[in-house]
């Protein structure tokens, strides 16, 4: 027997973190009705009464009565949360208080009404977003929910019943829901529940018997939530099969492709899509395809575009906008086969054949030349009803008439031009030529400006050059035919043109687009700061999509404002709560968004793989909606952001893990200093005094005073090593600051060599300094310090025997302090590292003992006290050179001291 396709064996990995993502939430359950007066609330208190017999923390968030008095008899006995009052036009009104809820947090809230609009203020505008909000918290919501408020079958219903519901719910929040009890009733039962006045009182009945609730109506809808309910089972049925591994059928992979414009049957056409995608388990596409004529469109043809690729963004689709040619059925198959589309839908305008024949037809071109393609043609109803659309003023859409004034004046032109070459030049047989050019000319002032300079063309050219001359009469039939020639090659290339510049237009819109986008992502990559990071960011969302913008990123437990553009742009208590929100549920909100839309600002998550990283907020000046393709280029811009935010972040997590693993490996070389250079001294001294105290007696006086030196010596490097240490805490610290006064260097050399003479007893020391040596502003014991470390250094790389040098030069600019030795030197490799911290060189043989700190704490002192000192080998012999450079503001001029001519010691 053949194994099994791994495909067939192996769960479905997406529906089981589907699984795992629907554990963490609250559980949803929809008692759906065909119509209002099925008994949805009745059944689903029912259920609720039982549940709380079985133990289960049951609450009534809010529960619609309507007056019925069985419905009202079923809430005794069931804890009844208060209503929140909302002020609306000077109304009291009682919404679910969603607060008081997520306080009490109950195992089981009851929220009738998914559908119902919040009053004006509200948190939410729509009550299911306030139901998401519970599941978010991890508490299970039973809610009611009538067919026709279901989004994808708005259209249908609308036809069926010749009435438009208003209030809506996106698919999305009805196929989430983990289980759906349909509760039915026949038509007649229905109707009969209407007469007995069990629904609405018996006058509202009577209404609603002549109008909704017909038998044929409720049949039709009844037959919609009983098919709607199947297909999501068929769908939970599939997901159980794919989340266990069941071999069994699969839906074929097909992508729907739904062109939209600017007709009333756009949002229609939208829900059939959806319908058929959610039918075949289908991704599908909404586009648009821009052309010449796109920008000749008003501004509630704009919006109509806006709103049906909004509506298909709400129940799921993807959106494109395509840059259309000539002919749109080339954009849309092209688009199609490119992304392997195998279904489009379309809408069928009701235009006369005559125009067909005219402008050609796409919904034709598309049905003959789809190929594999399958197209589904849907006709613009007559009765479809339109939507009322918010009309922006239009003025910016409408040709200025100067431009008309324009193009008279370059017919004018070529009017004279051609006038003057006939009558007075030479005699040109196609002297209509001409007037080609002022019509390709006025074709850059638009295609009103164009059309009428072809037709202004032709009777300028009849007037002047067809006989009888200066008449518009045709003597001539030949010249007839000429003349209807011109005029339709004047029309048809002024319309040419017209297009050829829209699209040009167009296409250096996106260019220009593509171009900033690209020029702030080379931006973004130079900037290493985050300040100017957020800068850049707000300064390049404004000026692309002519909005204020913000920009805000989490300081502790709060958001903060870092920058806006313009600077002055206000920012309220209002933006700051939405864009909390924002970022604290990591989904658009305020205008445009689904959660609070009152709020002037849209604000969007700055997000990356990471997480969150920031907010930013959107206005435009009219404080309207961004379109579309407005919100897309804000996304790419967000990302953008978001992405460099990151990477700056990121940046400074390795700056300081690196700081953490330097200070790491500087830990661990102090304890390795310490353990081994520490111990020894005082593994010394504690020798020396055991034999004294235990064997005193025993030793003759030069032997005690041999011990007493050396402890004493022992103790004197321990002395260095933990002064060694303090130092460079102190320079770590920034506590460092030095006491400058003018100090002679003499001095201070003959103190460290007064210190140091222990260390330098088996070598000889060399001191040359000139009398005139001017003082120096300096830290006395600080530079004391430095010359003692440089000379114990010295001491231990140097042979005994051997001379160490401490010199010092004037020179133009500054003055220099030489300590020499003739040691072995210093490797060439380490002559930049030998500063660092716990750095020490082991030449040959040698192991000298030591932190490693003497010369960092060196380093330290002098740049402390203004200096420079660096290192190098010496070219006269073998040996190190260490110099200490003091620039001409620490130099005082020398005074007339009497000094002494000590040369060494």
């Amino acid at each position: 027997m053949a194994e099994p396709a791994a495909d067939e064996t192996r769960p479905s990995p997406e529906a089981l973190l589907e699984e795992a993502r629907k554990e963490k939430r609250g559980k949803l359950k929809i008692f759906l009705g065909a119509a209002p007066g099925v008994g949805k609330t009745y059944q689903m208190l029912l259920a609720a009464r039982r549940k709380k017999a079985d133990g289960v923390d049951v609450v009534v968030g809010v529960v619609e009565t309507h007056g019925r008095v069985e419905t009202q008899a079923l809430l005794d006995g069931l804890e009844v949360l208060p209503r929140k009052p909302q002020a609306y036009k000077g109304r009291q009104q009682l919404e679910m208080d969603l607060d008081a809820i997520l306080k009490r947090r109950p195992q089981l809230v009851l929220v009738d009404e998914l559908a119902h609009t919040n009053a004006a203020g509200s948190r939410h505008p729509k009550r299911y977003q306030d139901v998401e909000e519970l599941l978010a918290a991890g508490i299970n919501v039973w809610s009611t929910l009538n067919i026709q408020h279901l989004e994808s079958l708005n259209d249908v219903i609308a036809r069926i019943t010749q009435v438009r519901v208003r209030e809506t719910v996106p698919d999305r929040v009805f196929e989430s829901a983990d289980e759906v009890e349909v509760v039915d009733v026949t038509p007649d039962e229905l109707i009969q529940r209407l007469h007995e006045g069990k629904v609405y009182s018996r006058e509202q009945a009577q209404r609603a018997l002549q109008n909704y609730f017909k038998p044929g109506n409720l049949t039709a809808l009844r037959e919609l939530a009983l098919r709607r309910t199947a297909e999501r089972v068929d769908e939970q049925m599939r997901s159980y099969m794919r989340r266990h591994a069941i071999p069994g059928p699969w839906a074929a992979s097909e992508r729907i492709l739904v062109m939209v414009s600017e007709r009333p049957i756009a949002t229609d056409l939208v829900r059939y899509a959806k319908r058929v995608a959610e039918r075949l388990d289908a991704r599908w596409i909404a586009a648009y395809v821009e052309t010449a004529r796109t920008h000749q469109l008003d501004e509630s043809e704009r919006e109509r575009i806006h709103e049906a690729l909004r509506l298909a963004e709400r129940l799921g689709a993807d959106t494109v906008t395509l840059p259309g040619g000539a002919r749109i059925a080339d954009a849309v198959l092209a688009y199609a086969r490119e992304n392997n589309v195998t279904q489009i839908v379309i809408g069928k305008s009701r235009r006369t054949r005559w125009f067909e024949l005219l402008h050609g037809s796409v919904v034709r071109e598309l049905v003959e030349r789809a190929g594999g393609i399958t197209v589904h043609v849907v006709a613009e109803h007559s009765a479809t009803p339109e939507r009322r659309v918010t009309r922006r003023s239009s003025q910016g859409q409408r040709t200025p008439p100067s431009t008309y004034l324009w193009a008279s004046l370059l017919v004018a032109t070529a009017t004279a031009i051609a006038v003057g070459v006939d009558r007075w030049l030479v005699k040109v047989p196609n002297i209509s030529l001409v007037f080609i050019g002022a019509v390709l000319w006025s074709a850059v002032l638009g295609r009103g400006p164009s059309l009428f300079a072809a037709v202004l063309s032709a009777a300028a050219y009849n007037f002047f050059f067809l006989p009888p001359y200066y008449t518009f009469t045709i003597g001539d039939p030949a010249n007839v035919l000429a003349f209807g020639f011109f005029t339709v090659v004047a029309v048809i290339v002024s319309r040419l043109a017209a297009n050829a510049r829209t699209q040009a237009l167009s296409a250096a819109s996106r260019a220009r687009t593509t171009a900033e986008l690209l020029s702030f992502s080379r931006r973004l990559a130079g900037i290493r700061k985050g300040e100017e990071l957020f800068k850049v960011t707000v300064e390049q969302v404004a000026a692309m999509l002519h909005v204020d913008c913000v920009l805000l990123t989490p300081e502790g437990e709060r958001l903060k404002l870092r920058a806006s553009a313009p600077e002055t742009t206000a920012f309220e208590d209002a933006d700051l709560a939405a864009a909390t929100w924002c970022w604290q549920h990591n989904e658009p909100t305020g205008r445009g968004a689904n959660t609070l839309p009152g709020v002037k600002r849209l604000f969007v998550p700055l997000r990356t793989g990471r997480g969150q990283v920031g907010v930013l907020g959107v206005r435009r000046p009219d404080d309207g909606t961004l379109a579309p393709d407005e919100r897309r280029l804000l996304d790419a811009l967000a990302d953008l952001a978001a992405i460099s935010l990151e990477r700056v972040r990121l940046a400074k997590d390795v700056d300081q893990a690196r700081m953490l693993a330097e200070t790491e490996k500087l830990r661990s070389a102090l304890l390795t200093s310490i353990s081994h250079d520490l111990r020894t001294p005082l593994a010394s001294i504690m020798g020396a005094i055991s034999n004294l105290r235990s064997y005193g007696s025993l030793y003759d006086e030069a032997a005690r005073e041999e011990l007493l030196a050396q402890a004493q010596d022992e103790a004197e490097r321990l002395n260095r090593f933990v002064a060694n240490l303090l130092d460079m805490t102190r320079l770590d610290a920034g506590a460092l600051e030095p006491k400058r006064e003018a100090c002679d260097l003499r001095d201070i050399v003959g103190a460290a060599l007064r210190d140091a003479a222990r260390l330098l007893a088996r070598h000889k020391v060399v001191v040359r300094i000139r009398e005139n040596f001017p003082w120096l502003l300096l830290d006395f014991v600080l530079m004391e310090q430095v010359l003692l470390n440089l000379l114990d250094n010295a001491a231990k790389y140097s042979p005994p025997g051997s001379i160490i040098e401490i010199a010092a030069e004037r020179f133009r600019f500054a003055a220099t302090v030489f300590v020499r030795d003739e040691g072995p030197g210093i490797p060439q490799e380490e002559l930049e590292r030998i500063f660092d911290k716990f750095r020490r060189v082991q030449p040959g043989e040698r192991h000298p003992a030591g932190l490693g700190l003497g010369l960092a704490v060196c380093r330290g002192f002098v740049d402390a006290m203004g200096g420079r000192i660096h290192a190098r080998n010496r070219t006269d012999r073998s040996g190190a050179e260490f110099a200490i450079d003091f620039p001409q503001a620490l130099i005082v001029e020398p005074r007339p001291l009497p000094v002494e001519h000590d040369t060494g010691t």
